[in-house]
């Protein structure tokens, strides 16, 4: 994997770079669709293609369970099994066990957790999560971490960070596939001190690329901001910074100007199914009685085959109707919004205009956060 920045915001911490693995090269900064099981929801392979997505998230946690890591791996690894030719990066299922903490226990060794789909025993350690993640075949894997909650002392924190800290020690100890770069996960909530440490831990790992994990755990999201705006600058200016789990598109341009360049969510699909849709005047809510007659676009400054294609009033009464298609154009439209945004932010990166569009932003969805 190599990373090389392009060009950078003179007047903050933007910058745009070009990731680049033995499958793609990746425009950064970037939003990776979530293909929680080996598919983004509601989309196929010639959908992300056309939209210019160039990397995808798995999930290790699910694919594990289900089909199980070495049907994957029999299957010729995951980019074969789901038929995708560009990146992969895969997450360590440390976020899915922390979801789930009424059914699991952890402790030095890794955490012992139930199956959300039989019930059945399982104990992922941090070898178990490479070993997991080298089976899928991922171009990225993630060190497996221990997610701390919100809120939580101090002293919680702190021990919790440390395990991550030990955990990521193993897990650069593991053995992997020559071609797949392993990212550490910089933990310690909210506390200042305790991500500082985190991160001079990581940084003498040599990971090729750092994450800051434990967010959109219920914190308070200018919290968050804070936070981001605190640690991404110190993190290495060479390697490419991801933020995990965000966000809505204002928390994802407020990202990036504190030097972010790499993010994941599921909201684009998940609110798309749920009839919420992203565009440049705000959020939609397509089920409302005001779009029942609306034949204009959903979006008119958007270029997608949904905004040029259907109208408001065919898409509300798509999801009113419980239609499959309702839950493919929208979300179709939702991680083509994401990806164009994305797109709009390298270019005022590079050519100037990120704090108006920031502003442009904050007019849609201020209020909505």
């Amino acid at each position: 994997m190599r990373f090389e920045i392009l060009s950078s915001d003179p007047q903050g911490n933007a910058r745009c770079g070009l990731l680049t693995t033995a499958r793609s090269s990746i425009r950064t900064p970037v939003f990776m669709p979530v293909g929680t099981a080996g598919s983004v929801k509601a989309l196929v392979r010639e959908d992300l293609q056309a939209m210019g997505a160039s990397i995808v998230l798995a999930n290790t946690y699910h694919l594990y369970l289900r089909p199980g890591h070495e049907i994957v791996r029999g299957q010729g690894g995951l980019h074969r099994f789901m038929s995708w030719n560009g990146s992969l990066l895969t997450d360590s299922g440390g976020f899915q066990v922390f979801s789930q903490r009424e059914l699991n226990r952890i402790d030095e060794e890794g955490v012992e957790f139930r199956s959300h789909l039989d019930g059945s025993r399982h104990v992922l350690t941090p070898e178990k999560s490479i070993e997991i993640q080298r089976a899928l075949g991922a171009d990225i894997a993630m060190a497996f971490d221990d997610c701390t909650p919100y809120p939580v002392e101090h002293a919680q924190a702190r021990d919790s960070m440390r395990r991550s800290m030990r955990w990521a020690q193993r897990c650069k100890a593991v053995h992997r596939p020559q071609g797949q770069a392993l990212f550490g996960i910089i933990q310690g909530s909210l506390y200042p001190d305790l991500r500082r440490e985190s991160l001079q831990r990581l940084e003498q790992l040599d990971f090729p690329g750092l994450a800051l994990g434990g967010f959109s755990v219920g914190e308070p999201k200018q919290a968050m901001h804070e936070m981001v705006a605190e640690i991404a600058p110190l993190m290495p200016a060479d390697k490419p910074r991801y933020l995990m789990g965000v966000g809505t598109p204002l928390d994802l341009v407020r990202s990036v100007r504190s030097g972010i360049d790499m993010f994941d969510c599921v909201l684009p699909t998940r609110n798309a199914r749920n009839g919420t849709l992203f565009t440049w005047q705000g959020k939609v809510r397509i089920k409302n009685a005001q779009h029942a007659d609306q034949d204009a676009p959903l979006d008119p400054q958007c270029a997608c085959r949904v905004c040029r294609s259907y109208s408001r009033a065919y898409l509300r009464h798509l999801f009113l109707s419980g239609e499959i298609l309702s839950s493919i154009l929208n979300s179709y439209h939702n991680v083509a919004f994401y990806l164009g945004l994305m797109r709009e932010i390298r270019r005022c990166i590079a050519e100037g205009g990120l704090e108006d569009l920031e502003m442009r932003l904050r007019r849609g969805y201020d209020g909505e956060e």
